[in-house]
């Protein structure tokens, strides 16, 4: 009863429908001056759909400079073990690696697999495309927005995010699970982690020492998200805007980028991209608890009528919009895949 009444009074925690009730009718009125509900389409024309849905995270790697994330490895459906563990020799992917879906759901699916049993059990259990890639040893994350009309050179950085994963520290008398049972935020993750750690969360952590439960930074698996939108440089823009004006016809999206040191990250250096996400990414620095809800209508309305503005230009350019049959069709499909990964 505390989760829920800290659920309804933490608005961060609520259902994603419920959310973006404000944002449905701005989407309907630009849907209707574009004359179409799915333009969206011409934002990223050579990401599928914009990157709004049923978007292949590996066509979108392919799009990047290989130097700028880790090692991927596309593993179909119900390909075989054997297979599997050739191509990851081959390609030179160690463990532990991580491994996600392929037509991903906001981190779902996303597990760090340690051992060849796990990747069995993952590989068996996945009804869908994955992923396998190598683990990113730096220990900073960071959402980095960019936003670049098609006629302008250069782009601007419109918010950052920076995350806290679920990191417990231990007092030398409390369990795992007792820490986790400390904080709400940790609390609401407490099943999925007990079914990946299970007894290892018995133990007792000596003073100080601390234990990174979920390695990556996703607000649906207990990471904290802060709004970092004061660490926007001119040196990090130019550099972020170099990388983004290399992947062909890219305008909308959020860089999701692992990293040392930020004076590093702004030169340029020890640092790879997680994840690309194009038309359907949110401005995620929203969800700092610092936060209401009436910055987040803000700045959710803020960056959809960015992503309108662009995906007008590039239709006036040529750029179809998606076709209403094609539009729904692929829409279903987005919603079967999200159900095979809520499911998983």
């Amino acid at each position: 009863m505390k989760l829920f009444f800290h659920k309804i009074t933490n608005w961060e925690y609520w259902p994603f429908q419920v959310l973006y009730i404000p944002i449905y009718f701005l989407w309907a009125y630009y849907a209707i001056k574009a004359r179409s509900i799915f333009f969206f389409n011409a934002s990223n024309p050579k990401i599928k759909n914009g990157g709004f849905m049923m978007e292949s995270k590996k066509q979108i790697y392919d799009l990047l400079p290989k130097k700028y994330y880790p090692k991927t490895i596309l593993i179909k459906e119900n390909t075989d073990l054997k297979k599997i563990i050739e191509t990851v020799v081959e390609k030179g992917i160690y463990f532990p690696l991580i491994a996600k879906p392929d037509i991903g759901l906001r981190g779902s699916g996303v597990k760090k697999i340690k051992t060849v049993s796990e990747l069995k059990n993952y590989a068996e259990k996945a009804n869908f495309d994955f992923l396998l890639q190598d683990l990113i040893p730096f220990k900073n994350e960071v959402g980095v927005f960019y936003v670049r009309h098609p006629h302008q050179k250069k782009g601007k950085i419109t918010g950052i995010v920076s995350k806290e994963f679920l990191i417990v520290k231990g007092d030398g008398v409390s369990s795992i699970e007792d820490l986790i049972h400390k904080t709400p935020r940790f609390k609401f993750q407490f099943e999925t982690l007990k079914e990946q750690y299970g007894d290892q969360l018995k133990r007792v952590l000596k003073k100080d020492e601390s234990i990174n439960l979920v390695p990556f930074g996703n607000h649906a698996r207990g990471a904290k998200f802060l709004d970092g939108s004061d660490l926007i440089t001119p040196k990090l823009t130019a550099m972020i805007d170099n990388i983004a004006t290399q992947i062909p016809e890219f305008y909308f999206g959020r860089f999701d980028i692992m990293y040392n040191t930020f004076e590093e990250l702004e030169r340029g250096e020890n640092f790879l991209i997680v994840e690309l996400n194009g038309a359907a990414s949110e401005p995620t620095h929203i969800y700092d608890p610092k936060h209401s809800v009436w910055f987040a209508w803000k700045e959710l309305a803020r960056h959809i009528t960015y992503m309108y503005e662009i995906s007008v230009v590039n239709h006036k350019m040529g750029v179809p919009y998606l076709d209403y049959k094609v539009g729904m069709r692929e829409y279903k499909l987005h919603l079967a895949q999200n159900n095979k990964i809520v499911n998983f």
